[in-house]
């Protein structure tokens, strides 16, 4: 489970501690949003809302971000990222999604390649020589055997998520600008070190 560092802070009574919100859109409809909430707790200075697409295409989580964002104006403060894995859409799909995340400085863009699994499997080995979508996932599974889309609360510590992070981090050697083309890379650890930097 991800501890938090325990703060003390006073303040006035009838005041609420503004909680720092990450809106992320995602491929996804289980894992992945529960993945991300395992960060959100209520007594953190964190909030994260997930927003799922029924279709699983980088153009309807760029339409389901858009449209939130035409509803719920995002404060200055916090931020709204897309996540998405790199399948086979083709560079034309995916430069949208960048493009977009250009538009404002607090919009980001997040991308595995090939899938989502992958940043799963950072948080147990190095992921080298992944070869291809089934081979990523049957390293998982051989991980987390009972692994089928959920995320349990208890299964990535915080000095997992860390070493993912590292992990990661390797692998997107030299650093990518807009998103990782070799397969076994992926750039899910730009945010949750974004995340991470409001629980410290």
């Amino acid at each position: 489970m991800i501890a938090l560092k325990r703060r003390k802070f006073r303040r006035a009574l009838g005041e609420r501690r503004y909680r720092k919100l990450f809106v992320i859109a995602v491929e996804g409809a289980v894992t992945e949003p529960q993945y991300f909430g395992l960060f959100d707790r209520e007594t953190s200075a964190l909030c994260i809302k997930c927003l799922r697409s029924k279709h699983s295409s980088p153009k309807q989580v760029l339409k389901k971000m858009r449209d939130h964002l035409v509803r719920e104006a995002l404060r200055k403060s916090d931020e709204a990222w897309l996540v998405v894995d790199k399948d086979n859409w083709s560079d034309e799909h995916l430069a949208e999604l960048y493009e977009w995340s250009l538009e404002k400085e607090n919009y980001g863009f997040a991308l595995s390649n090939l899938k989502f699994e992958l940043w799963l499997l950072l948080h147990f080995e190095d992921g080298k020589r992944i070869s291809s979508s089934n081979n990523c996932s049957n390293r998982l599974k051989k991980r987390l055997p009972e692994y089928n889309k959920k995320i349990r609360k208890n299964q990535f510590s915080s000095e997992m998520i860390e070493k993912a992070i590292l992990r990661a981090k390797s692998r997107d050697k030299p650093q990518c600008a807009d998103w990782p083309r070799k397969i076994g890379t992926t750039t899910v650890y730009r945010l949750i070190e974004r995340m991470l930097m409001v629980l410290e």
